[in-house]
């Protein structure tokens, strides 16, 4: 059986009882026929979502095998981009409005290396030389007491 001629079945009677009964039983009814349209029009909304995500491009395939090894501002809205695809670089330009491909080459073999760690923002740096700074001064000050 259906799920939507079970719902019928289910929904038909309680209509035609509110039908018979009164002005009580009519509003409870139409109040059951809003609810009953607002949960169809909400999985309608999320149905179509769900269907969108899986059939956009790069929906089914995802990131794998694909990182940024890192970029750089070139302007306001402007940046140069290397992405690791598989054992290919790609060296990115990349704007507001599109992306081209400046550059291709091989993944270099000392590329763990090139990248190393990523190295410390200066406000990481001055927050850290700042909490180093004010716990050696409250130790300073717990030590005189």
């Amino acid at each position: 059986m259906r799920a939507g001629s079970f719902l019928i079945s289910f929904i038909l009677p309680v209509f035609a009882s509110a039908a018979e009964t009164g002005p009580v039983a009519q509003s409870a009814g139409s109040l059951l026929q809003v609810f009953l349209a607002l949960a169809i029009v909400l999985s309608l909304i999320a149905g179509c979502a769900w269907l969108l995500k899986k059939l956009t491009p790069g929906g089914l395939v995802g990131g794998a095998g694909m990182r940024v090894i890192g970029g750089v501002m070139v302007g306001p809205k402007e940046r140069v981009v290397v992405v690791e695809l598989a054992d290919t670089w790609l060296i990115l330009g990349v704007t507001s409005s599109q992306v081209n491909t400046l550059h291709t080459l091989p993944k270099p073999a000392d590329a763990d290396q090139l990248i190393g760690p990523k190295n410390e923002a200066p406000f990481a740096k001055w927050l850290s030389g700042a909490l180093q700074k004010r716990n050696a001064h409250a130790a300073g000050v717990n030590s005189v007491d």
